[in-house]
Order: structure tokens, then sequence, then C-alpha cells
């Protein structure tokens, strides 16, 4: 499976439904912090409904501590490459910022510029919900994994 990484999420109800995203999928889920929410917050459990006994969910302190044992996407409007222009191979990562800055430019600059990756929208659109986001690109990277153990 995948690796979700949240950097310093902001949204409560976006993270619940990211963390029902990936009990239903298998992936990974690493928050960055500081969240801008407790994880106990009730709007974050709303949207996760009972999944969370089910997602593997770990925290982080900084960026720096998150490891990557595999290759490492970030998604960001400044992207020049489309999401379903990257070969994704199981275990790697995949990053998303917060829902109103994206994420630091010198984390973008870590990355080959092939590791950033966007989805097309129209001109002027500033950004899609995260949580759509994250959804999007999981499933594009499990449709080209022929969905590992899903069924």
């Amino acid at each position: 499976m995948f690796n979700i990484v949240l950097y310093q999420p902001e949204i409560p109800p976006n993270t619940g439904n990211i963390i029902r995203l990936c009990a239903n999928t298998g992936c990974y889920l690493h928050l960055i912090e500081p969240l801008g929410f407790k994880l106990e917050d009730k709007q974050l459990r709303r949207a996760g409904l009972d999944y969370h006994e089910w997602a593997d969910i770990k925290t982080y302190n900084s960026i720096e501590e998150l490891k990557p044992k595999q290759s490492l996407y970030a998604l960001e409007t400044k992207g020049k490459k489309h999401y379903h222009q990257a070969h994704f191979n199981a275990g790697d990562y995949l990053l998303f910022g917060p829902e109103t800055r994206g994420l630091p430019e010198e984390y973008l600059n870590w990355l080959d510029v092939d590791h950033v990756l966007r989805l097309p929208m129209l001109e002027h659109s500033r950004s899609l919900n995260l949580s759509n986001t994250v959804a999007i690109v999981t499933y594009e990277a499990l449709r080209q994994n022929q969905f590992g153990r899903l069924y």
C-alpha cells in the first residue's frame, strides 16, 4: 500500500476523511506536526466515523523525522507534471501540504521536479479540497498497482 503524509494539516474534517480513506485502503497515514487540531477533536472523529481503530497513523514533530523508505511525491498546485503521469510503486509516499498555504518551497526544492505533481484544474482555480485531492491521487496510485490487496 501507500504512505499518505499530511504536512501540518489544519482542518479536522479533512483529516478525518483521510483517516477513513486510509482505513478502507490499507494506506498508512503520517501526520507532521504542528496539527491545527487535537487528534481527539470531535469534528475529526465525526468525519472519520468509527474508522480510527482501523487506520495506521503515526505523528512526527517535523518533516525531517519522516524518513521515506521509497519515493516521495509532493502534490502541489505549483507542480509541472500531472499526477497521472507519475509511475507510483507500492510503498511510495504521497506528501500533501496544509489547506491554507501548501507545502513550503524549501521542501519542494528537496524533490526532483518530476516528483512535484499537480491535479489539472481550470487556469484561475486555486486548489481542490485536501481530502478530495488525497483520494484522487491515492486511487490513481492504487489503480497503477492493480489495487493491491483491495477487492
